[in-house]
This record gives structure tokens, sequence and C-alpha cells, in this order.
């Protein structure tokens, strides 16, 4: 459902503006220029839409600065892929071990902070190690992948830092994500979790939450497009909503059909379309590989929906 402004969630701004280690974030649903756009850097050799482009430290910065020009404002660094197996992607991803991934984004994280010091810098994983090793050098947010279900070490580690979680819903273990499940009912089962998880992040002492209902991992197509549809359900956490829904397989296939998806590469438009859905709900992270298309996307709808606001400040 579409966020009505009439019976509006309550943004307690002690929740919905996040302190990452002392750069704010701002991730109010109502906010003038729109949704927050989160760039992806993979340096992993196996990710599902780009692994392998940025495995070199000059090519990570490059694609750093890009998604920086490209008016992003979040860096999500990515050292273990969490593609899920299934028909789609086969065997899906393969866990990799702490020190792999650590010498794959450690260096990284260390060059962003020193290069590009108005980077927000976010490392996608769940280990407790890499978490403190990398907010150790620099990095400002921590994304777990599996929701705080297996440890809740790497939330101690966020909150002793001073640094934001993300939590995504999604089940089974990293490296062995099923691609489908049987729900009774999407929405109320991913709230719950989502619930559960913001609950062990509170306890271990985090103050900035991000809940993420996690498109593509253990859902159908159907159900990814119910959980984008109803966004303002996850809202009613009382925390910020992030959504990635950019290229993945059931864009593909809601733009072609489950036989014949259409080519990873052909899912912009889809991915746009979805995105816009999200942030019309409330969504205020967007997570994508296209960055200059979502920036643009994201600041039409701000501009649409303040267009009070926008045309009073554009004529001063």
């Amino acid at each position: 459902m579409i966020r009505d402004n009439t019976s509006p969630v309550p943004f307690d701004p002690h929740h919905f503006v996040l302190d990452c280690r002392g750069k704010m974030l701002d991730c109010r649903p109502d906010r003038e220029r729109g949704a927050h756009v989160m760039g992806i850097l993979n340096v992993t050799p196996d990710s599902f839409s780009d692994g392998g482009s940025y495995l070199t430290l000059d090519a990570a910065l490059r694609r750093v600065e890009d998604i920086l020009t490209e008016g992003g404002v979040v860096v999500d660094v990515g050292g273990e892929s969490s593609r899920p197996r299934g028909s789609v992607y086969g065997e899906g991803a393969e866990a990799v071990a702490e020190d792999v991934e650590l010498r794959r984004v450690l260096p990284i994280v260390k060059a962003i902070a020193d290069r590009f010091p108005e980077a927000l810098i976010s490392i996608d994983t769940y280990k407790p190690g890499v978490a403190r090793a990398v907010l150790a050098a620099g990095a400002h947010i921590i994304n777990d992948v599996t929701g705080l279900r297996y440890t809740t070490e790497t939330a101690e580690i966020a909150a002793e830092y001073g640094a934001p979680l993300i939590v995504m819903h999604s089940l089974g273990k990293p490296g062995m994500t099923p691609e489908t499940h049987e729900y009774d009912d999407v929405v109320r089962d991913v709230r719950s979790s989502l619930e559960a998880s913001v609950e062990r992040a509170r306890t271990a002492g985090v103050r900035g939450v991000v809940v993420d209902p996690g498109f593509g991992f253990g859902k159908s197509p159907q159900e990814n497009l119910t959980l984008i549809r109803e966004v303002q359900a996850l809202l009613e956490l009382g925390r910020p909503v992030l959504i990635g829904v950019s290229r993945k397989s059931t864009i593909g296939t809601v733009l072609g059909s489950p036989d014949a998806p259409v080519p990873v590469q052909a899912r912009l438009f889809g991915s746009l379309g979805a995105t816009a859905v999200a942030v019309l709900g409330g969504a205020s992270i967007v997570r994508t590989h296209d960055v200059r298309p979502t920036v643009e996307m994201v600041r039409s709808i701000g501009a649409v929906m303040h267009s009070g606001e926008w045309n009073s400040q554009s004529s001063n």
C-alpha cells in the first residue's frame, strides 16, 4: 500500500535520523529529497551481477568515485556473495572464511576512508571479526544479511563503535540461503522476524537499526512483489526501511517469464519501477548497482511529493 499521509506512522527522529559515527543520515520517509541511494561495491568473484568486476584496489576506488559522483551517499562493500541457491542461481554462493573476507574488504575500507572522507561506508558482513576490523579502519555501518540470527556479537561490536546496523530478513545459513520458502503470510512473517532482529540489536546496545525485507532471499517472485507493495507494514516497526531490488531475478521474471527471465543487464527499468513503489511506500534507503538512474528517480519522486516546497525554493 502506498503511504497515506493522512495517517502517517510516527517517525521518531531518534530512530530515523541515524548517527553513523558522527555523520548524520536523515532517513525520515517524508524528507524532501526522497530516499538515500546506497551504491553496491562487490569485491567478490561470484556475485550474481558484477562478480569479478572490482577485485583490484584501483577498480574498486574508481567504482566508489562513480557512486559518489552519480549522487550515491552510502557505499556498501561486500566481500562474500549472498547469492541464494535454487533454480535461478544453482548452488548459490560459497561461504568464505573470515580471513579471506578481510583480505578482500579491509584494504578497500582503508582506501575509501582515506581518499573519500565524505563517503558513508557500509560493510555487508555478518562476521564479528570482520565487523570489528572494518569499523576500526573507518567504516560507518554494518549490513548483516542474517538479521543477527546466528550471533548478536556483531551487534555488540556495532554498539561499541557507535555504528548503525542493517538487519535483513533471510533464511538458512550463509551460503545455503534457500531461494523460496512456504509462508503463512509473507508480510506478517517477515515483519515478525525483523521485529525480533531489531530487538536483538536494541538489547545489544545498537541505537540506529535499519530493516531490510530481503527481496529475493527465500521468497517467490509474487512474495517479493507483495513486500514491495506493503513497505508501510514494515515501517510500523518504527525503523527506517532499506530496499534492494536491483537487477534481481524477480525483476527478470516480471519483465520476461519464469522460464525466460530477461538478462541481468536488461533489468534497469524494472528495478526502477519496483523501487519507486517502495519509496512511495516509505522506504528511505535504496541499495542498487545503477546509481545515477536511481538517484534521478528518487529525486523526481521527492520533487513531486513536495512540489510546493520545491517550487518555493527553486524560485529563490
